[in-house]
């Protein structure tokens, strides 16, 4: 584990490789789980403010569920969390004409309708953050659906925290993030990684 300011990181964040291949995993995480998204507590209003905006993106199935249960919810564990259709797939997702799940909030943002890209929790992933009362720990998540990810992140030699550089620096900022290089400029130096 390193410690940077009040963050405990995983040597695995800095250690194992993966980047995103959604031809192959056609964004299962976006369908697979036991919960919605974990939202920080701003995202909630947030989603209360742009859902009329990404509204029209969503399914017809999304839509009736966001009107029966909300546009986010608190879930068994008391976390609060983007609803789920079935108990499957996030109510903030569509399918693309490849049959390749994503996400309605971050089509909007790309569109320009919005400002907000998506929840961190789900911009950060493979990266959980688990909050304590005197600082956060920061884990890689390994999920037998992200296989495909692992593989084409060895392939390419990228680690974890360079393929999350955009949502680490939006989370953390610039700062944060370069200290993570330095971090793993040393722990290389150190041969305390492959």
């Amino acid at each position: 584990m390193i410690q940077i300011d009040d963050k405990i990181i995983s040597t695995d964040i800095f250690e194992k490789r993966f980047v995103c291949n959604l031809d192959k995993c056609k964004g299962e995480c976006c369908v697979e789980g036991e919960s919605g998204a974990p939202l920080e507590e701003e995202e909630t209003a947030i989603l209360e403010d742009i859902y009329p905006l990404i509204k029209p993106y969503l399914l017809p199935k999304a839509i009736e569920e966001i009107e029966k249960q909300g546009k986010w919810i608190v879930d068994s564990d008391g976390d609060k969390v983007t609803p789920i259709i079935n108990g499957r797939e996030c109510v903030y997702t569509y399918f693309d004409d490849k049959g390749i799940c994503k996400c309605a909030i971050d089509k909007a943002y790309q569109d320009g309708l919005i400002d907000f890209k998506k929840p961190v929790s789900c911009h950060l992933y493979p990266i959980r953050v688990t909050k304590y009362p005197d600082f956060e720990g920061l884990n890689y998540h390994t999920w037998p659906i992200c296989h495909p990810a692992r593989e084409l992140g060895s392939h390419l030699g990228v680690p974890v925290y360079k393929f999350l550089k955009e949502p680490i620096i939006r989370k953390y900022g610039e700062a944060f993030y370069e200290e993570m290089e330095d971090v793993e400029e040393t722990l290389r130096k150190q041969g305390m990684l492959k």
